[in-house]
């Protein structure tokens, strides 16, 4: 009987310390993550972090939409379904007010002076003054792209200011009836994140401190009219035939984002920062729109401390140096001034002083809906439906509307 009693106990704890390693086998962390090339780089190299914690790491890749959903409705839930969570960084002032996020200042996470400071205060709630919620995951900026055999049939050097790129694209449409610029004139975002660049090169501001809107102004009226004659010597395309026509030749220049014109090492055009002043002779501004991709751990983690290891090791120098080499994007400096990373991606270099020198859109929550009744009134401006001064006004109004 004895002897039986010893042998089930036997059985029992072999039984428990089995069930006990399966349990440990399957932990795991669970990221939403933007689909595309960030779960790729992701996957290539998380293998290091879940060999030393023992854990398995899950990406689900989601559409940008889709995305910001999922996160906000996975919110309301006492126990989350992800532990780390990637956001646009325009998002954030809204995700975070929502507390969404778990403060990454009281998980021990240390702002580093390596991360490039306007990436880094993106993640900061208030912004840039606040504690830590998100650290920049992956650095993007807004370019100007131009085609260097064009240029050079005009003599000219890469510009500097924008009556500098009006003066070329009239040259190239006159002489050559060439695409003189190309415009991304389309309702809601691709306007607004179009137009804003030149705006700012002329002194403007979408919103005081107060949060007024200041978008009927001197700066506003002079930044669409030359929005408008821009328009008018060139084209209003969406983003392939963008890269399609400044790459071969057909048009002369347009913003864009490197991931258009950039895979890997290979670029299909020539590319410098924005021109940062409205006139050669004007005041020079920042005017690189900043679009990082964020990640933080959600409130509603029940894995708060692994998913915090997690994500200081997805963005520590090393790792963004392994994750460039399948299609990444860093957000430090170490990594873009890297001589041989520097050398194999000659986008860096220009990308670093495009970051250092760039604009973060408003912070406010509204930002979506600010977005969309300015990029309506842009619109009707370059259709023709609006003059100037009326579109103007009545985004002003819509704006205000919308933060009063």
């Amino acid at each position: 009987m004895r002897k039986r009693l010893a042998i089930t106990l036997s059985l029992m704890m072999a039984a428990s310390i089995v069930a006990g390693c399966q349990a440990k086998s399957e932990d795991k962390l669970v990221i939403a993550a933007r689909g595309g090339s960030h779960v790729t780089a992701m996957e290539a190299v998380k293998a290091e972090f879940e060999q030393k914690h023992n854990v398995k790491v899950e990406i689900i890749g989601l559409e940008s939409a889709d995305l910001k959903q999922k996160i906000s409705l996975d919110a309301k839930n006492k126990n989350g379904a992800y532990d780390l969570i990637m956001a646009d960084d325009p998002w954030m002032p809204e995700l975070s007010e929502a507390g969404i996020f778990a403060n990454l200042t009281e998980l021990g996470v240390e702002e580093d002076a390596d991360f490039e400071e306007s990436s880094l205060a993106l993640g900061k709630h208030p912004y840039q003054t606040g504690d830590l919620y998100a650290l920049p995951f992956s650095g993007n900026v807004q370019l100007f792209f131009y085609n260097k055999q064009l240029l050079d049939n005009y003599n000219a050097e890469v510009p500097q200011s924008w009556e500098e790129v009006l003066h070329i694209a009239n040259k190239a449409h006159e002489e050559d009836n060439l695409i003189g610029y190309v415009i991304r004139g389309q309702q809601g975002n691709p306007i607004v994140s179009d137009f804003l660049p030149i705006f700012w090169a002329y002194g403007g501001q979408v919103f005081d401190e107060q949060w007024n809107a200041q978008i009927d102004s001197e700066a506003g009226q002079q930044a669409l009219d030359t929005y408008i004659q821009l328009a008018a010597v060139g084209a209003n395309y969406e983003t392939t035939d963008i890269v399609s026509s400044v790459s071969e030749g057909r048009a002369t220049m347009a913003l864009g984002w490197p991931s258009w014109f950039i895979a890997g090492e290979t670029a299909s055009a020539d590319y410098a920062p924005i021109p940062s002043k409205a006139t050669a002779n004007g005041a020079a501004a920042s005017t690189g729109m900043i679009g990082n991709w964020m990640m933080g751990v959600t409130a509603n983690s029940q894995n708060k401390e692994l998913a915090a290891n997690f994500l200081t090791f997805i963005t520590s120098s090393d790792t963004q140096k392994k994750l460039v080499e399948h299609g990444g994007v860093p957000t430090r400096k170490s990594v873009y001034l890297d001589s041989e990373l520097a050398a194999k991606y000659k986008h860096f270099p220009i990308m670093l002083e495009a970051l250092q020198n760039s604009v973060a859109r408003p912070r406010t929550a509204k930002w979506s809906r600010v977005e969309e009744a300015l990029g309506v009134e842009l619109s009707a401006a370059i259709a023709g439906t609006k003059s100037i001064e009326a579109a103007l006004s009545d985004a002003n109004k819509a704006v205000n509307e919308i933060m009063q």
